[in-house]
């Protein structure tokens, strides 16, 4: 590797650091970024003068002599368009690099699996967004996308959906958007957010749940995203624990998700009002203007019995599950995370049943289970991240 490419490297290290951690001293970036305190000492000069770094006074006294901290330079701002896909709904927000939304979120309704049109209404979604920013182009740094499906971030494809020919997807994504683009599965990148700012926050041994219209998982492993051979890892929702002979999206039966899915929760309250079930629900199904799964979700908030029997039961499965996660990765922490988190304390009884029932008590008391605090904003976070993680600034 050429002095210039390695030079390159250890300023994009430096950078992503701080953004990650805020505000941190050259001896601390001499150990995070394993070099020698002279070259990190120059890097910093040299980011410095080029305003993309200032120097923010000193660290708290620990006994010695206070060390200054540096962090990103607010006066020099760069702009990161986060993207988080689900099966119904995409949204859109632009961060600068001290993680502040500088344009706010941004909704469109878009069936990825189902819409032949769905990829031109991304890209117009994306650049019509953008525009309306008003931020100087050359001031962003990329384009993340989190999105559902069988993901394959380095070869930059989407085998559920999305097909490009001539082209991988994210290139094309590049050539239409005229920015870089990295795409990556949409509960990856949630676990990469727990992990970075959420509830997984210095746990290396992680799982996380992505409760939304599917059944999604990420994991960490020894503190990094672990993906598998070729990007497939953790495709929790497709372990065959179901009793129904409902037919899942992948196209087997007796999959996790056609119980435990918030879809799935949705269409078992519905057929139980269609039996005669009393419940807030018969009402706010007849609003138009808020999504059901959002809909039911409130709905349990508020204590509705039918919402909370329909949850409760699928919780208990979702628990079934994650006993068979526990005894085969033996993680440190779960972590409740997704659209569905809003609920997530209502999952926690059933769930925490089913763990007690289902797995070996040694094994499990060495796990917490938690509920995000990110949430919804999870896969947007994650999003942000995996620009930062993989443009050259």
């Amino acid at each position: 590797m050429n002095g210039n490419l390695k030079s390159q490297r250890l300023r994009a290290d430096i950078l992503r650091n701080l953004y990650y951690k805020d505000c941190l001293s050259l001896t601390e970036l001499s150990k995070l970024t394993s070099k020698s305190l002279p070259l990190i000492t120059s890097t910093v000069s040299e980011l410095i003068n080029e305003g993309y770094l200032t120097e923010h006074g000193l660290a708290p006294s620990t006994g010695g002599r206070r060390p200054a901290v540096f962090l990103l330079n607010k006066d020099k701002p760069h702009y990161i368009v986060s993207v988080a896909m689900d099966q119904l709904i995409s949204r859109i927000a632009i961060y600068d690099l001290l993680k502040q939304r500088v344009y706010p979120v941004k909704e469109l309704k878009l069936n990825p699996f189902s819409d032949t049109n769905g990829l031109a209404k991304l890209i117009s979604f994306i650049n019509d967004h953008v525009r309306k920013s008003a931020l100087p182009v050359d001031r962003f740094l990329g384009v993340g996308i989190g999105m559902p499906g069988f993901v394959n971030s380095e070869k930059g494809i989407n085998e559920s959906f999305f097909y490009t020919e001539r082209i991988s997807l994210r290139e094309y994504l590049s050539e239409e958007t005229g920015l870089p683009v990295y795409i990556d599965n949409d509960s990856s990148l949630i676990a990469l957010a727990e992990l970075r700012f959420g509830a997984g926050a210095g746990i290396k041994e992680l799982l996380v749940v992505n409760i939304g219209w599917g059944t999604g998982l990420g994991m960490i492993v020894n503190g990094r995203l672990f993906k598998g051979y070729n990007g497939y890892a953790g495709e929790f929702s497709h372990i065959p624990l179901s009793q129904s002979n409902n037919l899942c999206s992948c196209g087997k039966r007796g999959c996790l998700e056609v119980e435990t899915s918030l879809l799935a929760m949705v269409e078992k309250a519905k057929a139980a009002i269609s039996s005669g079930a009393e419940s807030i629900l018969k009402r706010l199904f007849e609003d138009p203007s808020k999504l059901e799964g959002d809909q039911f979700l409130e709905a349990a908030r508020k204590g509705d019995p039918l919402a909370l029997s329909v949850l409760s039961e699928s919780a208990f499965l979702l628990g079934k599950g994650i006993s068979t996660l526990i005894h085969i990765m033996n993680p440190e922490r779960i972590v409740l995370s997704g659209r569905g988190a809003v609920a997530g304390k209502m999952f926690l009884p059933a769930i925490q049943q089913a763990i007690n029932e289902f797995c070996i008590h040694k094994i499990a008391e060495q796990t917490t289970l938690v509920v995000s605090e990110l949430c919804h904003e999870a896969e947007l976070a994650g999003a942000a991240s995996l620009v930062v993680n993989n443009c050259s600034f």
